[in-house]
């Protein structure tokens, strides 16, 4: 961070990047092993923005899958996107995507992080490159990413926020007007790239964009603004996936080790009327089983278990694992006392019988006795003839007490929102690019849809940093008057 702030004023940049997360700083960094250096600007006082949380991003055909004898082929990721979101992705942006992320393990190698790659849910074709090291792996990855900026002479400027573009007559950008302390300047430059992290925190925008959004909805992510995203409409760009949440569940907020019980496959889930609503086993997919929640009353659910499965997940362990903080069998140790917590915050319930779980639910006792009876019929004979729950995950649900998890929807931040091609330019209404504009990362469209793919682990981080490094390289080039 520059200390004399009269150093602020009339400043020029071949490249200005807005936001220091992990799509703005894998472009400062691209573009400057391209002989162009950038200056970054990052509102906030910590870099790497939701990158800093992340535990891998998904790739294909790297050489650390190579080493391990994984066959993932970039055809079968490519194929596994569009089908899943029925082709009504960007295919080519897709296809840039997939094709860069191997070569980005092999650069992101080469920078001295090093990867694991795990399978996020049984089956899986382990295509989630994992940092390895304690805690959130992408806290090495900023740091690596900062390293290099630094080795570079990429200029980063903390605390400081791009307020608007500024453009000439004939719409060229000709500079950005930014702020820090307070206080406007404005930088002189032909080439930004916009990577602000959508707008996970602003309640306006996600009101107005997001049907499916609602106020007491948990956001894990950083209360990012959108600054970009209303920067790019404001400059005449078109939009993309415009109001996509990336949303997981039914999730409940509170203590991590009761917590991973609601996601439980032997579980049961029921609605504010006690029914059943889902094949439980979803939770090993809950970017898909957020779905049947949606369609619930007020959007709530209800995780249901008794003393059996406690025992089970306090001696034996979870069956249902969570990315690498609580993988499979992890045993949540000290449980009785993490529920006597949530039991007083009222957001979890214990008691003796179903009546008094359904009294806490606000159900009806014999609606929610039917649903537990008719699911202990199905247990005793291994088959659910109404969802056709796999049969191992059938546990009879007859050891008192019984308990509740009160469960809701919750968002990692928004996807989409600028219109880019696969050259990552900002689009313009008519489908032409907006000449030295670039953008990457979460607040481009045009990669995922409404349901986030739960095979393509690791995707969002994976489109943010190839998606950053695709705008960098080509940002540099036109810089240079090669593009």
């Amino acid at each position: 961070m520059i200390k004399d702030k009269s150093s602020y004023y009339d400043m020029k940049a071949q490249i200005v990047v807005i936001g220091g997360g992990g799509a703005g700083l894998a472009a400062a960094v691209a573009a400057a092993e391209k002989g162009v250096k950038a200056v970054v600007l990052e509102k906030r006082a910590k870099l790497g923005g939701n990158a800093r949380m992340a535990e891998g991003l998904a790739a294909a055909e790297s050489d650390v899958q190579k080493r391990a004898k994984i066959e993932a082929r970039r055809d079968d990721l490519f194929k596994e996107a569009m089908d899943f979101d029925h082709w009504e992705l960007n295919p080519r942006l897709i296809r840039a995507f997939v094709n860069k992320s191997g070569d980005t393990i092999k650069w992101l190698e080469n920078k001295g992080l090093r990867f694991k790659c795990v399978a996020y849910y049984p089956g899986q074709n382990p295509i989630w490159h994992c940092f390895t090291g304690k805690g959130r792996g992408g806290r090495y990855l900023i740091k690596a990413f900062t390293n290099e900026c630094e080795k570079s002479g990429v200029k980063i400027l903390r605390k400081t926020g791009a307020e608007r573009f500024i453009t000439d007559k004939n719409g060229k950008l000709t500079g950005i007007v930014a702020k820090t302390d307070g206080n406007e300047f404005k930088i002189d430059t032909k080439c930004a790239i916009i990577a602000t992290g959508g707008y996970g925190g602003n309640k306006k925008m996600l009101k107005k964009y997001s049907p499916v959004y609602e106020e007491d909805m948990r956001c894990y992510g950083l209360s990012h603004k959108g600054d970009g995203l209303n920067m790019a409409i404001d400059v005449g760009a078109a939009t993309d996936g415009l109001g996509i949440l990336h949303m997981g569940g039914p999730d409940f907020v509170g203590v991590k080790s009761v917590r991973m019980i609601a996601f439980e496959p032997n579980a049961i889930w029921v609605n504010k009327k006690g029914e059943r609503f889902i094949d439980e086993t979803m939770a090993f997919n809950k970017f898909i089983s957020v779905n049947g929640l949606l369609r619930q009353p007020d959007k709530v659910s209800y995780a249901l278990f008794d003393e059996t499965i406690k025992k089970s997940v306090e001696e034996e362990g979870i069956i249902n694992g969570q990315g690498l903080s609580y993988p499979s069998l992890t045993r949540l140790t000290g449980i009785d006392d993490n529920l006597r917590t949530e039991f007083k915050k009222d957001v979890a319930k214990r008691a003796k019988s179903w009546e008094g779980i359904a009294e806490w639910i606000g159900a009806s006792p014999d609606s929610l006795k039917d649903t537990v009876s008719e699911y202990n019929a199905s247990a005793d004979v291994g088959y659910d003839h109404i969802f056709n729950k796999d049969r191992r995950y059938l546990w009879a649900l007859r050891t008192p007490p019984y308990y509740a998890l009160k469960c809701r929807p919750i968002f990692l931040g928004t996807i989409g929102g600028i219109k880019i091609n696969h050259h990552m330019s900002v689009l313009d209404k008519d489908d032409n690019p907006i000449k030295g504009l670039f953008a990457a990362g979460v607040d481009t469209g045009g990669w995922s849809g409404k349901t986030y793919n739960p095979n393509l682990s690791g995707i969002a981080l994976g489109f943010s940093i190839n998606s950053g490094r695709i705008a960098g390289e080509n940002a540099a080039a036109f810089v240079k008057g090669q593009h």
